[in-house]
C-alpha cells in the first residue's frame, strides 16, 4: 500500500507557483476572499488560504461582511470586486448563512475571476473540455494527486461516491475527459443508488466524496484499488484535546491494507484544494494580462 501524500504534492506545487510569481514584474496576482459569519471551519480555511497566498507572493484581501448582510448587499459587494481591475480572483467562502442563496452568489462572481470554479459558465467549460475556464479546486486537486502519484485513469473504472456540484459532478467530468491522465470509464453513485457495494467493488479508482464519516468499509473495496478520500468529518473523540478527531469518508484502518494507493485524512486531498486555488489565481492573472 502506497500512501499518496497530499502535503508533499501540494508543497511541490506551491514551490512551483512561488518560483513563477517571483518572475512577475509590477503588480502581483490578487485574490479576494469574502467570508460571511464565523463558521469555525471557514475561519480556519480562510486563514490557511491567506497564509499560502503570502508564501507564494499572491496578494490576498480579506473582506468580512456582517453576518446580517442581505443578498442584495452581497451582490453589490461582488459586483464591485468584479469591476475592480486590481482583483484577479474572487472566492466567497462557503457555507454561507442560511438566509443567503449560495448558488446565486457563486453565479454572481464574474466567470473570469471565479477561481473557485463554481460559476455556471466554468462548470460548463469543464463539460466542454475548454481549458480557458477554472476547474473547482478540490476536483482539480484530485486530478493533480492522481497524475503526480502516477495513476493514469485511461481504461480504468472510476467510481465516484457523491454527486455534489463541488466535488462529485466535476470530478466525474474531469475523469471522463479525452486527455492525458483521464479517459476513465465513470460510474457515479449516491444516496439513491441500489447495490452500492457491488458497484464500488468494481472500482479501479474509488473517489469517496459522500460526506459520511468512515462510510466506505473494506467489503466495499476491490483489492488493489486506488482510493481517494475527499471527506473531512469531525467525529467526537474524548481522547483528543479538541474533543473531536478528523476522519474521512473511508474507514482507513480496514481499507488501507487492501489498496494499491490511498490518500490519508488529514493530509490527502485537503492541502491540494488550497494549492489549486492558488494555481487558479495565477491563471486568472495571466488571462487578465492577456486581455
Amino acid at each position: 500500500m502506497h500512501l499518496i501524500d497530499g502535503n508533499q504534492i501540494a508543497t511541490a506545487l506551491i514551490a512551483e507557483l512561488k518560483a513563477e510569481v517571483a518572475t512577475f514584474t509590477g503588480r502581483k496576482p490578487c485574490l479576494t476572499l469574502v467570508r460571511v459569519g464565523e463558521d469555525p471551519a471557514s475561519v480556519s480555511y480562510v486563514k490557511k488560504k491567506e497564509k499560502t497566498a503570502a508564501e507564494i507572493g499572491v496578494t490576498s484581501r480579506i473582506i468580512l461582511p456582517p453576518v446580517t448582510i442581505t443578498q442584495a448587499e452581497l451582490f453589490a459587494l461582488i459586483d464591485g470586486l468584479n469591476a475592480d481591475p486590481t482583483v484577479d480572483g474572487i472566492l466567497v467562502q462557503s457555507p454561507l448563512p442560511k438566509h443567503l442563496d449560495e448558488v446565486a452568489v457563486f453565479r454572481r462572481v464574474s466567470p473570469d475571476k471565479d477561481v473557485d470554479g463554481f460559476n455556471t459558465l466554468n462548470l460548463g467549460k469543464v463539460a466542454q473540455e475548454d481549458d480557458t475556464g477554472f476547474v473547482s479546486c478540490t476536483p482539480a486537486g484530485i486530478m493533480e494527486l492522481l497524475a503526480r502519484s502516477g495513476t493514469d485513469l485511461k481504461g480504468k473504472h472510476v467510481v465516484v461516491l457523491g454527486r455534489s456540484l463541488i466535488v462529485g459532478k466535476p470530478i466525474a467530468l474531469l475523469a471522463l475527459q479525452k486527455r492525458a491522465g483521464a479517459n476513465g470509464t465513470v460510474t457515479i453513485c449516491h444516496s439513491g443508488t441500489t447495490n452500492l457495494a457491488t458497484l464500488t467493488r468494481q472500482a479501479d479508482v474509488l473517489i469517496a466524496a459522500i460526506g459520511r464519516p468512515e462510510f466506505v468499509t473494506a467489503d466495499m473495496v476491490k483489492p488493489g484499488a486506488v482510493v481517494i478520500d475527499v471527506g473531512i468529518n469531525r467525529v467526537p473523540d474524548a481522547t483528543k484535546k479538541t474533543g473531536y478527531r478528523l476522519t474521512g469518508d473511508v474507514h482507513f484502518p480496514t481499507v488501507a491494507p487492501l489498496c494499491a494507493k490511498i490518500t490519508p485524512v488529514p493530509g490527502g486531498v485537503g492541502p491540494m484544494t488550497v494549492a489549486m486555488l492558488m494555481k487558479n489565481t495565477v491563471k486568472a492573472f495571466h488571462l487578465r494580462a492577456a486581455l
